[in-house]
């Protein structure tokens, strides 16, 4: 499968490249140059397939250049045995919906499911290569304990995180923090997800640093973690007993990576019905989603930390596709978003938006009342980011199943599960020791140029 930059079409990539950049040279989003459509007879196939051996089947096609399918196959049995499910995932019936719990990995969030995989992806390459890489990846406070969880203790690979100081939960941090492996370093930034982001994307487009540091990205940007993510889709769709109603999915989303990985698991075969983009009170999804208005706002605390964001990544690939693949028109819809903050999306391209994506947003009361009504109607307890999701689907009017990604463990956010329904929730046992370990991290001003300096020390 070749790919190109959403910014340069003319050039292609293999999978390789892709997977080691992260982010292309010109500043764009890979994406592949034509997918691999499964057919009614392969869905047949796959529905009776465990969650290992689905994972293969649809992985391969994206990734054939970087390792044979015996490879493959080992890589995904051994990123997968951490997880406490067998299956990696679960799903629960939680009143009218179904909740996909995603949340069974190392680090209680759904990034493990991904992120194992890349960490197993980089360590195949660099045996292979004999090469040393660095990983770079801003964090709101999930991305960066799965990924220092993949790649901790490996040869020839350190990873540096950058996360907002005192903008994520303490569970949160202390999962990141509280490593003694010697590759690992934390950085808090003083500032917010998007300034990290910012950081981060800065020094991808310094070629010389990049290329200094020999710099790699594990962001949700990067091409592999959308693959990897687009199995639980088609996992969650098999369990369904009756599909012959359409199927709805409920996606808590900052990025727009989670939905994303839906929305390309439909394009390549499966017959989803519709996404709900559900945001928290940073609602920059919603609004664009709603009525074409994507203008970055200042971004808002909330207590559900990991969506706090403004600058969705991701949604560069979507105005990808909705430009019929132009990179011209895109990198005008970039400029115009980084120059004046803001870009209305043109009635035929939100038409064809909503085709596949509706939108909803709460406010911080509207969560924890969630959190109170499914816990004391169905003995549930969701974690601020998924009642989001769950709660989404009262505010849109869809018939169906309907499912909601449970995106992280309640324990992760112990204050706002308390303040909601006055629990205090716990985390698994082989995790407890972390509350009483001593943290590791780094406060750095929000400095381009005092980041570069540290990482080059440390390297």
């Amino acid at each position: 499968m070749d790919y190109v930059s959403t910014r340069n079409s003319s050039n292609t990539f293999k999978f390789r490249d892709v997977f080691i950049k992260g982010l292309a040279d010109d500043g764009g989003l890979f994406i592949p140059k034509s997918l691999h459509k499964f057919n009614q007879n392969d869905l047949t196939e796959f529905k009776n397939l465990d969650y290992k051996e689905l994972a293969k089947k649809i992985i391969y096609p994206f990734i054939g250049d970087f390792m044979n399918k015996n490879d493959l196959s080992k890589i995904v049995d051994k990123s997968y045995s951490a997880f406490r499910k067998k299956n990696v995932v679960d799903l629960v019936k939680v009143g009218d919906r179904s909740v996909l719990e995603l949340f069974h990995g190392p680090t209680l969030a759904f990034k493990d499911v991904a992120m194992q995989l890349l960490g197993n992806f980089y360590e195949y390459y660099l045996n292979n290569e004999n090469k040393k890489i660095n990983i770079v990846v801003a964090t709101s406070g999930d991305t960066g304990a799965a990924a220092i969880d993949a790649i901790k203790g490996k040869k020839n690979i350190n990873i540096f995180v950058l996360h907002p100081n005192n903008r994520i939960s303490s569970v949160q941090r202390k999962l990141m923090t509280t490593g003694k492996e010697k590759n690992v370093f934390n950085i808090a930034v003083d500032g917010s997800f998007d300034d990290c982001q910012n950081l981060v994307k800065a020094m991808f487009i310094d070629k010389t640093f990049a290329n200094e540091i020999k710099m790699s990205g594990v962001n949700s940007i990067n091409w592999a973690r959308i693959i990897a993510q687009s199995v639980y889709y088609f996992y969650s769709y098999f369990l369904i007993e009756d599909n012959n109603k359409p199927i709805n999915f409920s996606v808590p989303t900052g990025n727009f990576g989670d939905v994303y990985a839906g929305y390309l698991a439909k394009k390549i075969g499966l017959p989803i019905n519709k996404f709900v983009v559900a945001t928290n009170q940073n609602d920059i999804l919603h609004r664009a989603i709603m009525n074409g208005s994507y203008n970055v706002e200042s971004v808002l605390e909330t207590i559900s930390p990991s969506m706090d964001i403004q600058i969705a990544s991701n949604f560069e690939r979507l105005i990808f596709d909705l430009n019929d693949h132009s990179d011209k028109k895109t990198i005008d819809v970039m400029k115009k978003i980084k120059e004046k903050g803001k870009y209305q999306i043109q009635k035929e391209s939100l038409d064809k938006i909503n085709v596949d994506f509706l939108s909803s947003r709460m406010d911080e009361n509207e969560i924890l009342d969630t959190i109170k009504a499914v816990y004391e109607q169905f003995d549930k307890v969701l974690d601020p980011h998924s009642a989001i999701g769950y709660g989404a689907f009262d505010k849109v009017n869809l018939k169906g199943n309907n499912i909601v990604l449970a995106t992280a463990h309640p324990c992760k956010f112990p204050s706002a599960i308390e303040k909601a329904i006055n629990i205090k929730t716990e985390l698994p046992d082989e995790l407890l020791f972390i509350l009483d370990e001593k943290e590791n991290y780094d406060i750095i001003d929000n400095d381009l140029n005092k980041i570069k300096q540290y990482i080059q020390e440390k390297i």
